[in-house]
C-alpha cells in the first residue's frame, strides 16, 4: 500500500482525511502535534509519531522512514499556543531565518517548500475530500429574509479584506454593523464577542483569504461552531462555498435546523 503523510492539529479534519485516504487504498503515516491532534487519531492510522511545535526535521525522518513521498496538513494549530509551545528545530530555524515576512500563508508555503526540498510534496488534503466542501445555497434554517442577505454582504465584503491581511477568516455583522473580526483568538471567541456586542441575530461569515493556497488553513467548520452561536444568539452562519470544510456535514444541518440557524454557502 502506498504510504501518504499527514500532519495533523487539532478538531476532526485529520480524522475525516485518515478515513477517506483509507477508503482509496492508502496507508496513513500521521505526524500529530502535541497538545493539538487528538489522541483517538492513533487509532486511525497506521503509524503515528508524536511532535512539538516546530520540530521540522523530526517530521522529515518520520516519514522518509516510513517512505511518505507525499503529506497533507490537516487541522489547525492554535495561534496561541503556536507563540507559547513552540520548539523549533534546526530545520524550523532555518525556514525563519529565510523568511521576510511571518504571515500564516508566507510561512506555510517556506514549510511546504522545506519538506519539498527533502523530496517530500505537500498536497492539498480537499484532493480526498472534495465531497466535504461546502455546496453553494440555502443548507439549512430558515431563509434568509433582506436584512440578513444584505449582513451576509457586508460579512463577505469585509472578511476579503480581512483576509488580504492574513488576519483571520470570519466576520460577525448585525443590522449593518460589523461587531467582531476574528483574529488570534479564533472563530468561536470572535463569535463570542461579536454577541457580547450586537445581542442576538447576529450574522457569522466565513471564507478564504484570496488566493488561499488550498493545501493548508482552509476554513473548517462543524456542529460545536452551531453551539458556540447558540450561546449568543446568532442566527445566520454563512460559508464560502467550494473552500469551506463542513466537519460531520449531516450532524451540522440537523444541527442548524434544530436550532433554527440558518446555513448557507455564498460564492
Amino acid at each position: 500500500m502506498e504510504p501518504i503523510g499527514l500532519i495533523a492539529g487539532n478538531g476532526l479534519l485529520p480524522f475525516l482525511f485518515a478515513s477517506a485516504a483509507r477508503e482509496q487504498g492508502l496507508r496513513v503515516v500521521a505526524v500529530a502535534h502535541r497538545n493539538e491532534a487528538d489522541p483517538a487519531l492513533e487509532t486511525e492510522v497506521a503509524e503515528l509519531t508524536w511532535v512539538r511545535l516546530g520540530q521540522v526535521d523530526r517530521i522529515v525522518r518520520a516519514f522518509k522512514k516510513a517512505g511518505v513521498k507525499r503529506a497533507a496538513m490537516a487541522g489547525g494549530i492554535g495561534r496561541v499556543r503556536a507563540l507559547t509551545d513552540a520548539r523549533p528545530d534546526l530545520g524550523a530555524l532555518r525556514i525563519i531565518s529565510r523568511l521576510r515576512s511571518f504571515r500564516d500563508d508566507t510561512l506555510l508555503r517556506a514549510v511546504a517548500d522545506y519538506f519539498e526540498s527533502h523530496g517530500i510534496t505537500i498536497v492539498a488534503p480537499t484532493d480526498w475530500l472534495a465531497q466535504a466542501l461546502c455546496p453553494e445555497g440555502h443548507l439549512a434554517g430558515p431563509r434568509l429574509h433582506p436584512t440578513q442577505e444584505k449582513d451576509v454582504a457586508l460579512g463577505r465584503e469585509v472578511a476579503t479584506l480581512l483576509g488580504q491581511a492574513d488576519v483571520g477568516q470570519t466576520v460577525v455583522v448585525r443590522n449593518g454593523h460589523v461587531l467582531a473580526l476574528e483574529a488570534v483568538e479564533g472563530t468561536d471567541e470572535a463569535i463570542r464577542r461579536g454577541g457580547k456586542y450586537g445581542g442576538e441575530g447576529a450574522v457569522v461569515v466565513k471564507r478564504c483569504k484570496p488566493g488561499q493556497d488550498l493545501r493548508f488553513d482552509l476554513p473548517a467548520v462543524g456542529p460545536r461552531t452551531l453551539v458556540v452561536m447558540q450561546e449568543v444568539g446568532a442566527k445566520v452562519l454563512a460559508l464560502e462555498a467550494g473552500k469551506t470544510v463542513l466537519l460531520d456535514a449531516p450532524e451540522l444541518f440537523r444541527g442548524a435546523e434544530k436550532a433554527g440557524i440558518t446555513l448557507v454557502g455564498i460564492p
